[in-house]
């Protein structure tokens, strides 16, 4: 993204504030006027003093110029700092809205760790920006602008000495500029490259400690942390010599405005005053340039993470609600069709291709299969988490793709394989599930999840906070808040993707009545190689390589001699609670 429209698109965030943004500007304008009148008004009172003429007036002038410049300049900096304030704390907020409603392959493909950087150095980088623009630089720029005039109205041969100078950091700051351009690319990309290893490593500690990879992995980060320092110091170097030249130049001028105004005093065309005025535009006017030259330095330094970041919030989101959508028709009775539907990951040929079924209401559906053959894809589409390439699924006789996603993931209700908690307390991840529901409703929920007598059991019970992922807790407990959860939505569609893989087979008893219980009057979805669970199934859906090539019950797909009853006779299902002959005795 070219650096003009980077911070032309991060000045137009600030519209919804364009009122206090043009009053801010023009009271900045007016202090950079202000601060040209100060060099003048000393020069003045030189000269009142050199011909012994009255400086009261000059001094009172001077001071109440001085004074209400100070008062100016504290207001706008701290309304200029709260507006900044307010505006990162939005680009936060947006930032955040946009990478929760990405795809998961997103977020799979750029990592956590990248994420939380993008967001938090993007909205950190707009702060810079607007702080330093609305408190300084617009002062900075009109006072560069208007000395140039000023001084040549003054005396014109001293004012080229000042053009020139202006002019020479000028080219200057081009030339730096072009020569680190493609560097600082470099340079943010190894910061994105730091981050990534950052997240991927805590994310992974567990794996980290228990495989001692403690000096490798440390050892890879430094060496990323290394390439960095290659790229940067190369760019820092330029921008020392930048700085270096500026200062030299700074001082010839100086010394410069003393010689020539020296020699016209001498010859009478000019007075000291003026040579005073002429040495303090020149002393303003390097503390200008300094100062425009190292925000120069800075958008060019930080472009690279805006475009980052403006990228997140640019990213194609495929899942939004047409205008003409509407919500499920209530009540759902969770008649469910897939009618013709493929999805294919890019061109690996990974997917599901093909998916005819009729699932009626209240029935229980069982997907089987080996690792790969699409089963998880399948209840993603139903989720609309994707959307098929060609087809359509259907619910009460509603293509999902014409319905509000709020209202049709309202409509299911989910049990991952991984419990997916919250650093928050039990309380607050059982009502995840329906937010506005009661104590007595969470305490139901539990007890259904078997997991009142665990929770009690915990220090402060409910408000216990179960740490990152739940990592305070076991397992199976984690799995039971997550099924309480479930509960707890009371949503007309169940999914239970591995929703008892973490449990014990005691525990996994209790709990499979507490599901049979609430799979009563509710579509229900299950992903699970517990024999157990699928043997009563109303249905199940044999999956490979993205296809159903067997459905059917659970007698009549073990007695087909398919891929079902392979996977049954091999072993790969996991023993069932109860024998065998009595689960096919209920069939």
């Amino acid at each position: 993204m070219h650096l003009f429209r980077i911070y032309r698109r991060a000045l137009s965030m600030l519209s919804g504030e364009y009122t206090l943004v043009l009053i801010l500007a023009a009271s900045n304008a007016t202090v950079g006027l202000i601060q040209l009148a100060e060099p003048i008004l000393f020069g003045r009172v030189v000269d009142a003093l050199a011909n012994n003429q009255s400086t009261a007036t000059l001094i009172m002038l001077w001071a109440a110029i001085g004074l209400f410049g100070i008062f100016a300049s504290v207001t706008i900096a701290v309304t200029a700092d709260r507006l900044a304030h307010r505006q990162r704390v939005a680009a936060m907020s947006s930032a955040f809205d946009r990478a929760i409603t990405l795809p998961i392959s997103y977020h799979a493909k750029q990592g956590t760790g990248v994420i939380i950087r993008t967001i938090l150095a993007g909205a950190a980088s707009l702060f810079g920006t607007w702080l330093t623009i609305m408190r300084e630089q617009i002062s900075a720029l009109t006072t560069v602008v208007f000395l140039a005039p000023i001084a040549f109205w003054m005396e014109w041969r001293l004012a080229l000495l000042l053009v020139a100078l202006a002019l020479l950091y000028a080219l200057l700051n081009v030339l730096v500029v072009r020569r680190t351009s493609e560097g600082q690319t470099q340079v943010e990309r190894h910061h994105v490259d730091v981050s990534g290893r950052l997240g991927d490593v805590v994310s992974n500690v567990s794996i980290v400690q228990s495989y001692a990879r403690l000096t490798v992995e440390a050892e890879a980060l430094r060496q990323t942390m290394r390439q960095l320092l290659d790229a940067q110091y190369p760019v820092l170097t330029w921008w020392g010599v930048l700085t270096v030249l500026s200062k030299a130049a700074a001082t010839i001028t100086m010394v410069a405005i003393f010689a020539l105004g020296s020699y016209l005093a001498a010859r009478g065309e000019i007075t000291v005053g003026e040579i005073v005025s002429f040495v303090g535009f020149a002393g303003l006017l390097i503390a200008k340039l300094d100062q425009l030259s190292s925000f120069v330095s800075r958008l060019f330094m930080e472009a690279p993470t805006l475009a980052t970041y403006f990228d997140l919030i640019d990213h194609t989101q495929p899942l939004l609600d047409a205008p003409d959508t509407k919500k499920l028709s209530q009540p759902i009775e969770g008649h469910i069709v897939y009618n013709n539907v493929s999805f294919q990951y890019g061109d690996g040929g990974q997917g599901v291709f093909d998916l005819n079924f009729i699932i009626e209401p209240g029935q229980t559906v069982a997907l089987v299969g080996p690792t790969g053959s699409g089963k998880t894809t399948t209840l993603a589409l139903l989720q609309r988490i994707r959307d098929p390439d060609q087809g359509k699924i259907l619910i009460d006789g509603q293509n999902i793709k014409h319905t509000q996603l709020t209202s049709l993931r309202h409509a299911i209700a989910v049990v991952f394989q991984e419990a997916g908690l919250f650093n928050r307390s039990i309380l607050e991840n059982i009502l995840i599930g329906r937010p506005d529901a009661t104590e007595n409703d969470v305490k139901n929920a539990a007890q259904l999840a078997q997991a009142e007598d665990f929770i009690t059991a915990k220090p402060q019970g409910m408000s216990f906070v179960v740490g990152e992922r739940g990592a305070s807790l076991s397992g199976g407990e984690r799995q039971r808040i997550a099924i309480a959860r479930a509960i707890l939505k009371d949503a007309p569609i169940l999914i239970l993707d591995e929703a008892t893989s973490a449990l014990d087979t005691e525990t996994e008893a209790h709990i499979k009545r507490a599901l049979d219980t609430l799979r009563r009057k509710r579509t229900t979805f299950i992903i699970a190689h517990r024999l157990s669970t699928v043997a009563e199934a109303d249905l199940i859906l044999v999956l490979d390589h993205g296809r159903i090539i067997e459905q059917g019950t659970f007698a009549e797909l073990d007695h087909a001699g398919g891929l079902f009853s392979r996977l049954v006779s091999e072993g790969d299902f996991l023993e069932p609670t109860e024998p065998k002959d009595k689960l096919d005795n209920k069939d």
